[in-house]
Order: C-alpha cells, then sequence, then structure tokens
C-alpha cells in the first residue's frame, strides 16, 4: 500500500511592516490632524529682547508700587503728628479756658489796689505773681488780643458799649473793659471793650 503525498500548508501573510518615518517626523514636526487638517502650530519661545522688556516693565511696577507706600507712609506719620499736636493744643485750651477767671481777679485787684497807698506792697506782689502766670501760659502759646487804639474788629473784639470821643477816631477802641487771649494764633476769648463813636455832636 502505497502512503499518500503529504499536502503543502498554505502560510498566511502577516501584517504589512509600518513605513519608516520620514524627514518631517524625524524633525519633530507635529502630526497631522485626524480629520486631515493642518497641524496647529507650536508657539516659539520668547526672545531675549521680550524677556528682557518684560523684566523692565515689572520693575518699573514695583518701583511705582514702591514710591506709593513710601508717600503712604509719610503721610501717615504727618497726620500722627499733627493729630497729636492737635490733641495738646485742645489739652492746653481745655486748661487755660478755666484760668482765664482767674487772671481778669487778679487783674481787676491789681487795678483797684494801684490806687491805694497803703496797699502798694501788695499790688506789687499781685503784679508779680500775675506776670509770672502770663509768662507761664505764654510760654505755652497764649498771647493777649491787641485792643486799645486799634480799629474795631469784630473777629477778636467785642463791643460792649459806644461812647463819644474827641481824642479817639471814630470805630477805633478806647478803652479795654476784658483783656482778650488767643491761643496758637486762634481766638479763645474776644476783647470787651468800649467803641468810639466818634466827635460828641453840637447840640442844636
Amino acid at each position: 500500500m502505497i502512503p499518500p503525498e503529504p499536502q503543502e500548508t498554505a502560510t498566511k501573510p502577516g501584517p504589512a511592516p509600518a513605513p519608516a518615518a520620514g524627514p518631517s517626523a524625524a524633525a519633530g514636526t507635529p502630526p497631522a490632524a485626524a480629520d486631515g487638517s493642518a497641524p496647529a502650530p507650536v508657539a516659539a519661545a520668547p526672545s531675549i529682547e521680550e524677556r528682557l522688556a518684560a523684566a523692565q516693565q515689572e520693575v518699573a511696577a514695583n518701583y511705582d508700587r514702591y514710591l506709593r507706600a513710601v508717600a503712604d507712609l509719610e503721610n501717615y506719620r504727618r497726620r500722627v503728628v499733627r493729630e497729636k499736636e492737635e490733641a495738646r493744643q485742645a489739652a492746653v485750651a481745655h486748661l487755660v479756658q478755666h484760668l482765664l477767671p482767674v487772671l481778669d481777679s487778679l487783674q481787676l485787684g491789681l487795678t483797684a489796689a494801684r490806687p491805694q497807698a497803703e496797699a502798694k506792697t501788695i499790688a506789687e506782689g499781685v503784679a508779680i505773681v500775675l506776670e509770672q502766670i502770663k509768662g507761664v501760659l505764654g510760654r505755652h502759646g497764649l498771647t493777649e488780643v491787641t485792643a486799645a487804639g486799634q480799629r474795631f474788629d469784630p473777629h477778636r473784639h467785642e463791643a460792649i458799649s459806644h461812647q463819644p470821643s474827641g481824642t479817639v477816631p471814630e470805630e477805633h477802641v478806647m478803652q479795654v473793659v476784658r483783656m482778650g487771649y488767643q491761643l496758637h494764633g486762634r481766638l479763645l476769648r474776644p476783647a470787651s471793650v468800649i467803641v468810639s463813636s466818634g466827635p460828641p455832636k453840637e447840640e442844636k
């Protein structure tokens, strides 16, 4: 018996090898989109000039913020100094307001004692005390309001009456009844004065 001849087995072809990468792929060119459109361009890195310009802008912005901070700090310092001085002056003004009647009493006592010969020593003592008190208050900014012989100023003088005078011009202060005072240029109390109404009118 003759054995059957062996049959040849058909070999199936395998998958085709992938095509070799072209020059564009080797150079890093982005692959094309799936829909076949052109690839998106790659953003170029900023140049040295652009980076330098950006750094200069940042430096300018930081310097501007620094100047603003320094100005704000200086304004704050000045405001604190001003408010502190205003608070000090307000405290002094409050104290002086209570001392003004004392000055008035000493001045009235001195005026009443001077014409009396037996009270000469007392008058001298009162005058010394009065000047010492005025000196202490003067070092804190207290000054007298000048009025005698001055033209009447409604902002600094308080007219309590008008009287005719042949020597004092009209609307000028002829007598100070109560002294006025100001503290650091701010009026504390106007001077009470008698104002001249001019020469007496002749009766017809």
